[in-house]
């Protein structure tokens, strides 16, 4: 394999585990503030850490091949907001009621949710993704489903905020295509941002108390979850396969246990951990054969 694709790997792991170990600081947050100013604060300051990377990219590259009219990057980036807005709003409040490492698992449906999406866009998928959709379920369902057959509060607001993310892959996925993509998550990160802190001054109380007791998690979700993972992902994927890509990245969720186990001291039963083994091999085969035939081919 050449050393590009080697570093490419390596930069994408690398943001897979800040990511992953972000519902840490996430879920450390909501001890000294409400959800949505968590959100709200986050999302501000990563836009600020975007902004030396859009100086840096313009000043390298002057001449932009993907320009378009400044109000359909306003709009691109108003609808992509909105929908990581509505994401990350049901992740936050759901960390409420549920561990770091389940958060992080859960979340990682997105990656099956997409091409399931997709199904109603026109889009094919083909039968290895339906079954890893069906091992992935199943494994959510160890994890996460009682013994009433009810799904955790938590945990529904977690597979929520996976369908959120997954139409949020698909807009991205689009506009990118077309627009500047440092400018793009700039304006979507501030839309964010500012949707957050409208719901966060309605409902939460604010003090400067809070965020001086949440710097900490503020810092690392802000700094590190937005603008480094991201530089980093941009980078690597400029070298990377997608599916390779895809892959790499969705182990997020293992981080996220990870991270909940050494600094939360959260635990997962035996079944929790059935649970995530299946739903890895679900996001894998989706991910590695998605035109996986199911039936023997005819030999006559």
């Amino acid at each position: 394999m050449p050393t590009k694709f080697i570093q490419a790997n390596v930069l994408m792991l690398l943001a897979a585990a800040i990511w992953g170990f972000a519902f840490v600081a996430q879920r450390v947050g909501m001890e000294s503030m409400g959800p949505h100013l968590f959100n709200s604060i986050r999302f501000i300051i990563g836009a600020l850490v975007l902004l030396p990377l859009l100086f840096w990219f313009t000043h390298s590259s002057p001449k932009e091949t993907n320009k378009v009219p400044f109000k359909y990057l306003m709009l691109g980036g108003l609808l992509a907001g909105v929908f990581l807005f509505a994401g990350a709003s049901l992740q936050q409040v759901g960390l409420q009621y549920t561990t770091a490492g389940k958060a992080g698992f859960i979340t990682g449906l997105y990656i099956f949710f997409v091409p399931l999406i997709g199904l109603f866009l026109g889009q094919r998928t083909g039968s290895g993704t339906w079954l890893g959709a069906l091992l992935a379920l199943y494994g959510l369902y160890l994890l996460s489903v009682r013994e009433d057959f009810t799904l955790a509060y938590g945990d529904g607001l977690q597979l929520l905020c996976a369908i959120m993310f997954a139409g949020h892959v698909l807009v991205i996925g689009y506009l990118a295509r077309r627009m500047d993509t440092i400018k793009l998550s700039l304006i979507q990160f501030t839309v964010a941002g500012v949707i957050s802190l409208f719901i966060a001054l309605l409902i939460e109380p604010i003090s400067w108390d809070m965020v001086v007791a949440t710097a900490a998690p503020l810092l690392y979700a802000g700094i590190m979850s937005t603008g480094v993972a991201y530089t980093l992902q941009i980078i690597a994927q400029q070298h990377a396969h997608p599916s390779h890509a895809a892959i790499i990245l969705s182990s997020e969720g293992l981080f996220a246990v990870l991270g909940g186990w050494l600094l939360l001291a959260e635990q997962l039963s035996e079944r929790g951990l059935m649970g995530c083994t299946i739903m890895l091999v679900g996001m894998l085969v989706s991910q590695l054969m998605p035109n996986l035939r199911l039936s023997r081919p005819s030999t006559s």
